[in-house]
């Protein structure tokens, strides 16, 4: 499964210091370590995220420590002021080293 996000700001269109939520899905395995492959029997290795970090035009605005107890593909939603046009950028990190990112720019009108 490839590992990337979506990610989309409600409403589309802002205004300058408008409220607006951002909602993301990661595409994640989330792997618990406990599962079975279903074909070999054997333990699927556990491959989780462990960490994510949102970043709004170069500053950590949040940072949330998921477990292995969230599902796969895990849904994430947020509020923030979009005060500035600037990338929100959104990082995870897995317990097997890997870190992806995704970004979106934040475009106010007025």
């Amino acid at each position: 499964m490839p590992k990337t996000a979506l990610i989309k700001v409600r409403p589309r269109r802002y205004k300058k210091g408008q409220l607006v939520r951002i909602d993301s899905v990661i595409m994640h395995p989330m792997n618990t370590g406990l599962q079975k492959d279903k074909k070999t029997g054997k333990i699927i290795p556990a491959d989780y995220i462990n960490d994510i970090e949102v970043f709004y035009g170069g500053e950590k605005i949040t940072t949330i420590k998921p477990t292995q107890s969230v599902s796969a593909n895990p849904y994430i939603s947020f509020y923030l002021k979009a005060d500035k046009e600037a990338p929100l950028k959104i990082v995870w990190k897995d317990i097997t080293g890997d870190v992806t990112e995704k970004v979106i720019n934040i475009k106010p009108k007025g």
